[in-house]
């Protein structure tokens, strides 16, 4: 059969003739089962391989694909409805393999890693801020509507990565629950420290509470100017010391220089080393008192620095007449020095003048005696199992030998103790030379044995005179330093400067804490 539908004989006939025997239903199938193979089966398998899903491309043989309905030749009968022409072609090749999930790399040691959010119940509706729910291993789902051509579902996320940092020694342990068994290691329960108080009393004093106006200054004399507050603290052996000395209100306000003076100072090393701790308050309204008062620690540590070494030695040995008459020629020969600069600038004594209170610690741990010696107004006070004691040296105990060479005993004493000759001080060259004017307050003298809680507290009658009347003051004290330990020196300075009206001069104080 030709194109135009005429029939032709010959060889063009016989090539016709396939299509015939192709269709032809009497025709056995060359296949070799015995089931009849007809052009409706043929073109139902091509149809289910054409229209079956992804996941059985891959299982089916090469598909048929159509091509365009050939049209009927006019006159031809060929008794069954023309069917497409199909052929075969190649099956479409596989999706590439997933790639692989790329390694996560560990959390930074800086950042803990967040605990994974928690499932959400499966039909419960989802929160407007809450991402679409994507379990490992399902597909994700989609956007109503067909995917793209060639989109291919991503990967599921990867499990967080576990956590291979070394715990944390500071970090917190996570709380033990009801069943669990969790030691809780309980802190000592801290003592309250109580608080810093700006006066006692019955009411606030006068002045204000901070420095108010500076001292008058002369530009030639510059080296003659005073700080306003002075703070010092040291410990050796089994002491602590704290030191302190501040202006008075009525000097903050009136512009007036710090008539008191403090020195502290370290003579030698080792377990020999000498501390000295002296503080003297010139006289009252007298224009030099603050260089007066300067001028008495001045001598009296340069005097016990001279004999440092035999000093630590007879408070080592408890020689306590030998510390007690040698203390007494250095208190009186550095007084002596003061009358002798007042009559240099013309002046009374008595203007030129101050009282002058000291206080040595031997900085060997195995000795614990605390010697204390001056003239003057002050306190010495001890503070003991809670409350305070006032063991300022009484006037008729204070009372002793005169002066070594001014008529004074033998060498040694019916108590057999020597008598500390070599400090420095050299005696007049004749006995008839008039001795110096003996001091107008009697010399003071106390060497006792510390024990382990005590504090000792050394000061000027500014601190000492409100101690002994307002006994508010001692009893706050108490508070602050009972059971406590030594404070700082910030702390120090606050406790020292609680005022109390009616008591306005100048403060300065020394405190011992014994280990």
């Amino acid at each position: 059969m030709s194109q135009q539908g005429e029939r032709n004989s010959g060889r063009h006939g016989q090539g016709d003739d396939w299509w015939g025997q192709l269709y032809d239903d009497s025709t056995d199938d060359t296949g070799p089962t015995p089931a009849p193979d007809t052009l409706d089966d043929r073109f139902a398998s091509a149809s289910g391989t054409v229209s079956a899903g992804p996941e059985r491309a891959d299982e089916q043989a090469p598909v048929a694909e159509q091509v365009p309905e050939r049209a009927p030749v006019p006159g031809q009968v060929t008794g069954r409805a023309p069917v497409p022409e199909q052929r075969m072609v190649p099956p479409p090749p596989p999706p590439p393999p997933p790639a692989p999930a790329r390694p996560v790399d560990p959390p930074p040691p800086a950042r803990p890693v967040d605990p994974p959010p928690p499932a959400r119940p499966v039909g419960a509706p989802r929160a407007p801020w809450e991402p679409p729910a994507h379990a490992p291993g399902r597909p994700q789902s989609f956007p109503p509507g067909p995917p793209p051509p060639g989109h291919r579902p991503p990967p599921p996320p990867p499990a967080a990565a576990p956590d291979l940092r070394a715990p944390d020694a500071d970090a917190p342990a996570p709380d033990a629950g009801p069943g669990e068994d969790a030691v809780v290691a309980e802190e000592p329960e801290a003592r309250p420290e109580p608080p810093v108080v700006p006066y006692v009393g019955d009411g606030p004093p006068t002045y204000d509470a901070e420095p108010t106006a500076l001292p008058a200054a002369d530009p030639d004399t510059l080296d003659d100017l005073v700080a306003d507050t002075v703070l010092d603290g040291a410990r050796y052996g089994t002491s602590t010391l704290r030191a302190v000395s501040v202006r008075g209100d009525s000097a903050r306000y009136r512009g007036e220089p710090r008539r008191d003076c403090l020195l502290t100072a370290r003579f030698g090393t080792g377990p020999g080393a000498l501390i000295l701790v002296a503080m003297a308050t010139g006289a009252r309204a007298a224009p030099g008192a603050h260089r007066a008062a300067a001028e008495a620690c001045d001598w009296i540590g340069r005097a016990v620095g001279r004999s440092h070494a035999r000093l630590a030695e007879d408070i080592r040995a408890a020689h306590r007449g030998d510390l007690k008459s040698g203390l007494h020629r250095l208190t009186d020969r550095s007084l002596g020095r003061l009358r002798a600069s007042a009559a240099e600038q013309g002046l009374e004594p008595e203007e030129y003048t101050a009282s002058l209170r000291c206080l040595l610690l031997p900085a060997d741990p195995g000795c614990r005696t605390r010697v204390f010696f001056g003239v003057g107004g002050g306190g010495l006070f001890r503070l003991r199992d809670g409350e305070w004691q006032d063991i300022e040296p009484q006037v008729s105990e204070a009372s002793g030998a005169p002066v070594v060479g001014y008529g004074s005993p033998k060498p040694e004493t019916s108590d057999g103790d020597r008598l500390t000759m070599d400090l420095g001080i050299t005696t007049p060259p004749s006995p008839y030379e008039p001795a110096p004017e003996q001091p107008r307050d009697p010399f003071r003298f106390r060497a006792s044995v510390a024990r382990p809680g005590d504090t000792l507290l050394l000061c000027t009658a500014g601190l000492a005179e409100p101690l002994r009347g307002e006994p508010e003051l001692s009893g706050h004290l108490t508070r602050r330093w009972e059971g406590s330990g030594p404070p700082g020196l910030a702390a120090f300075l606050a406790d020292t400067q609680v005022r109390v009206k009616g008591y306005a001069d100048d403060r300065t104080a020394a405190a011992v804490w014994e280990a």
